[in-house]
């Protein structure tokens, strides 16, 4: 009985002051492996007698059971305690700013997001958007359009043009986005309402202009299609575009082949601090060209003007995205440099729409 009971007491006292669970293992191999102290005993009660094994049966069993239990205790206690230590560690600080994933570093491009941007005001208003080759016919470039022959626009020195093909045509860049116009007003009947975005190409290079720019055009075909269609639908679009509540516009004649009578369209802004802010101020600023389809651009087209008018518009997107946000110069939007787009960039998942904000 005092041999028993001063195991179990050295036993339970190595058990509580383990320190980690290694040794805990070490303690219950040397009381309960196979040639641990309390297997030692209980070996003990094969050569007893019946009366023997009778009184310390139960002793050694209980030993054996209670160290099992303060083994199990200390280890799950010793268990709780090294998570505890673990968390503490690893604990992460929650008010820190998360740090974008692999899908959200990337930044979509100016002239990509304002394109989407364009797409969304136009779409709200019915518009379907058309699209066209950028290597185009002398023909649908400029005949078809209007443009007289000898105009400086059909110049080498204006325009990217090719050598003569087998027929002797010459091919060129497009200059506009015109001729989706020529083409839309070809393939369908009207009425029509579409917008041509895409690239274009003038011999030209400076802080305000690059070669190849990017150009939207409009076109709507109807019967009843007037200047009051044509000023609403510009008005619509600078404000949404803009993202202002009111916009003063100034519409000033002008000359252009293709639309009769044709017009420059100025917007109300403020230079003030070397900013332009619009929807304020006393200056004014040119945005865009707008007027009616000319009769002989309907007639090229297959269309009775007699029976049909419409009105037209374009303007550089390159253009609208500086004036937008801020951009002093044109040139670094080709130039591919990550810094300038980390910049000015937009996210990738941030989708322009009329609901949810253009630039938000």
């Amino acid at each position: 009985m005092t041999d028993i009971a001063t195991l179990e007491r050295d036993l339970l006292g190595a058990i509580d002051s383990a320190a980690d669970e290694a040794a805990i293992e070490e303690l219950r191999i040397a009381a309960l492996g196979k040639s641990g102290s309390i297997s030692a005993l209980l070996k003990t009660l094969g050569a007893m007698t019946p009366e023997e094994r009778k009184e310390k049966g139960p002793l050694i069993n209980g030993l054996r059971d209670r160290v099992q239990g303060a083994i199990a205790a200390r280890k799950e206690a010793l268990g709780e305690a090294a998570l505890d230590a673990r968390l503490s560690s690893e604990r992460v600080d929650v008010s820190l700013p998360v740090q974008d994933g692999p899908e959200a570093r990337g930044r979509i491009h100016p002239i990509s997001q304002v394109i989407d941007e364009i797409t969304a005001i136009f779409g709200d208003m019915g518009f379907a958007i058309a699209e066209g080759p950028d290597v185009e016919t002398d023909d649908l470039n400029f005949t078809k359009l209007n443009f007289p022959v000898g105009h400086p626009a059909r110049e080498m020195h204006d325009t990217f043009f090719f050598a003569p093909d087998a027929n002797g045509e010459r091919k060129l860049l497009r200059t506009h986005t015109s001729p989706v116009q020529v083409r839309t007003m070809l393939a369908q009947e009207p009425p029509i309402r579409v917008i041509c975005p895409g690239r274009t190409y003038r011999n030209d290079s400076d802080q305000t202009h690059t070669p190849m720019f990017h150009q939207v055009e409009g076109l709507v075909i109807d019967k009843k299609a007037n200047l009051g269609h044509l000023k609403w639908v510009l008005e619509e679009f600078c404000k949404a575009f803009f993202e202002i509540d009111d916009v003063k516009m100034r519409f000033r004649p002008s000359f252009f082949p293709f639309t009769e009578p044709s017009m420059e369209v100025d917007i109300q802004c403020s230079r003030k601090g070397g900013e332009i802010r619009f929807g304020e101020g006393d200056d004014w600023l040119e945005i865009l060209g707008c007027g009616m389809v000319h009769p002989n651009v309907l007639k090229n087209c297959g269309l009775d003007p007699d029976v049909y008018q419409g009105f037209a518009w374009g303007m550089g997107i390159d253009r609208i995205a500086m004036l937008k946000y801020g951009m002093p110069d044109l040139r670094p939007f080709f130039e591919a440099d990550v810094r300038w787009l980390a910049h000015y960039g937009f996210r990738p998942l941030d989708l322009p729409t009329l609901t949810g904000g253009l630039s938000s």
